[in-house]
């Protein structure tokens, strides 16, 4: 395997492991429910663990990493998630649930930094940019798609309460494989040699890109994206358990629709986006998450436990509703593709930082914000609120369109 090839293969697995893991939080808090007996706003702390860890680990290291080594983090962050997933069926408590996410954001904010940084180091032109950005980023589903299924798979044949933490010895494997992998993946790192010589430089350098206005546009929209999706993803198990009566394992498998959507609409939106432009191509997108809420939730209401519930008998709203992924997708890598291929190199690992911080903080609000609604009022109500977020995204990437226009207009010469 050519060499540059093999770093792409280490990029995009290592990736994926994490977006198993970073994704099985909903699988978890339906475990969590069940199992540990916690309610529901005590098992969305969960979403907190792993979320406001990556925000700290994206302050913290998010400048440094170019120094430390983008290869070396990656390598160290596998290492890491495998001993505390060997961990996991030892321990065997909420207490220790917690603890695990706690180390699996930390070692998320920090892969995320040194993966999308790395992006632009294999592909520094703009269009292979956004190509392999949209391939990280549709692995980074797969992988999360395939952990529906492993954790379902796991759940299905537990007969103890004990037996489904099992899967985390796959978990531990499969991070250790990607260690080797990044072991052996050669990565030129050489076009960071300007940010090792400054480092307060690249820390002021993070507060200057937060104030700019463009800036303020797209962290906008990424956090407000990253809330509609981790609502959606985080308590669908949850909504096709309790709401749509379907068995907890097959209440795990059926989120993976809403996955697979995920992963066919970033695929699909890279070809799409040359044709219709950006913005155009994700104000449709939000519509049609709109209207796909609306017509929907309703089908929803009055439904009843039915014990001998199948795939084929299956309420139809569990296929239907999961599609709003194939829309959601493209916001996500297409934004950021498009503020960062406009940057530096050297100011990527800032941006990124930044990036990962408002996700994170996006995706604990979220998911908060949905486990109080869902417990005090219902499913249906909590998931009708993504409705507002929606509607603030299109304003936040037209916002960001006008800015990013007139400054072009404005560096254009007389």
């Amino acid at each position: 395997m050519a060499r540059p090839a093999l770093a792409i293969v280490a990029l995009v697995t290592s990736y994926a492991v994490l977006g198993l893991l970073m994704n099985s939080v909903g699988t978890v808090i339906l475990q969590s429910i069940a199992h540990y007996g916690v309610s529901k706003p005590q098992a969305a702390t969960l979403e907190a663990c792993k979320d406001l860890s990556v925000v700290v680990a994206s302050f913290l290291f998010a400048v440094s990493l170019p120094r430390f080594g983008f290869r070396r983090a990656q390598i160290g962050v596998m290492l890491a998630i495998a001993a505390g997933a060997l961990l996991m069926p030892v321990a065997n408590s909420f207490l220790a649930t917690q603890l695990f996410f706690v180390l699996t954001g930390l070692c998320f904010g920090i892969a995320k930094v040194a993966t999308y940084a790395s992006i632009g180091l294999l592909r520094p032109e703009r269009e292979r940019h956004a190509g392999l950005t949209s391939l990280v980023e549709g692995v980074f589903m797969v992988g999360i798609l395939a952990g529906i299924w492993m954790f379902g798979w796991f759940i299905g044949r537990d007969r103890t309460g004990e037996d489904w933490l099992d899967v985390y010895h796959v978990i531990a494997a499969l991070a250790a494989g990607s260690a080797l992998l990044w072991w052996l993946a050669p990565l030129d790192e050489s076009r960071n040699a300007v940010a090792e010589g400054a480092p307060a430089a690249s820390r002021r350098d993070m507060l200057a890109l937060a104030i700019l206005p463009s800036t303020i546009a797209f962290l906008a929209a990424i956090f407000l994206y990253v809330l509609v999706e981790q609502s959606i993803g985080t308590w669908l198990p949850t909504f096709n358990n309790q709401v749509l009566h379907l068995p907890s394992a097959m209440s795990v498998q059926a989120s993976s629709i809403f996955i697979a959507a995920l992963a066919l609409g970033r695929v699909s939106a890279s070809w799409l986006v040359a044709k219709l432009g950006w913005l155009r191509l994700l104000l449709i997108c939000l519509a049609a998450m709109a209207a796909l809420v609306l017509l929907t939730l309703p089908s929803t209401r009055g439904l009843t436990l039915r014990p001998d519930v199948t795939w084929f008998s299956a309420p139809l709203a569990a296929y239907i509703f999961p599609l709003i992924g194939v829309f959601m997708a493209p916001i996500y890598p297409i934004v950021s593709s498009v503020v960062l291929s406009a940057l530096p190199q050297a100011r990527h690992a800032a941006m990124v930082g930044l990036m990962v911080i408002f996700s994170a903080l996006g995706g604990t609000i979220g998911s908060m914000i949905t486990g109080i609604v869902f417990d005090r009022f219902s499913g249906q109500t909590a998931f009708y609120l993504v409705l507002v977020p929606i509607v603030l995204i299109g304003i936040a990437l037209w916002q960001l369109d006008r800015i990013t226009r007139r400054t072009a207009a404005a560096q254009q010469p007389a």
